[in-house]
């Protein structure tokens, strides 16, 4: 077995193929496109029943020095190249714990769940740590998986891992333990009014005192609001702590 196969588990084999309806494919791949286009995030679309990458952005962050067409072409050989060897059999756990808990999901509730996860891809040889996010665009109608939508930006983390699985709409979500192999409910954190007004005007570039003097504080109050961001998001600095409110819409 080409150890890219791997990726593709019974858990979420596509069985009605006649159910694929590939004449939509393109206008599906034209919104993601054009999303692609507005925001530059970098994206790219799986084909879980044609075990391939329908499209990938432009956007270098994901492409590790090679063109778009490249790393359509090389679908999930991706990983192979440009994942560090001792990472492999986390991505491959992932897929498969991720899978077990998606079929635990009513069918209906299938599009409105997402799966969040870090990882190194090697961009020249420099390893770079990512956040991976993964949601069906398309589902069969026993709820598998035919196409799904992967966002690919910069981690907020210093390390690999933090596994969790997301539903739109909710405040809670599931992380998952690779030492226990558990998934345990936790809670996304919350800020105050006034945390995400620093967290926005940081965002627009003002500086601490410039933040202080459009808020009518002082720069210490300021400097206290950022410390319990920085606490409450477990980041280590402005910039991390802007990632991390946005890749959670707290903000």
């Amino acid at each position: 077995m080409n150890k890219s196969d791997e990726f593709f588990i019974p858990d979420n084999e596509v069985k009605f193929s006649e159910e694929l309806d590939y004449s939509r494919v393109d206008e599906c791949i034209r919104s993601v496109e054009a999303f692609s286009r507005i925001s530059y995030q970098s994206v790219y679309i799986i084909d879980y029943f044609k075990q391939n990458f329908l499209y990938v952005s432009p956007n270098p962050m994901f492409l590790c020095g090679q063109s778009q067409e490249r790393v359509r072409e090389l679908g999930y050989r991706f990983y192979l190249d440009y994942v560090p060897e001792n990472e492999l059999s986390l991505l491959l756990s992932i897929n498969r714990t991720g899978f077990a808990f998606y079929n635990d999901i009513p069918v209906e509730e299938r599009k409105d769940w997402y799966i969040s996860y870090d990882f190194h891809i090697l961009n020249k040889g420099r390893k770079i740590l990512v956040n991976h996010k993964l949601t069906p665009l398309r589902l069969t109608s026993d709820g598998r998986v035919w196409l799904a939508l992967c966002v690919v930006s910069a981690a907020t983390h210093t390390d690999v891992g933090h596994i969790e699985m997301h539903h739109i709409g909710t405040s809670d979500f599931f992380e998952y333990n690779t030492v226990s192999r558990k998934w345990k409910r936790k809670q996304i954190p919350t800020l105050t009014d006034g945390e995400k007004s620093v967290l926005t005007l940081s965002m627009q570039g003002y500086t601490m005192v410039e933040i202080a003097d459009k808020l009518c504080l002082s720069p210490d109050t300021i400097k206290k609001y950022r410390q319990r961001i920085f606490e409450k998001l477990d980041v280590r600095n402005i910039s991390e702590a802007i990632a991390a409110a946005t890749n959670n819409k707290l903000i």
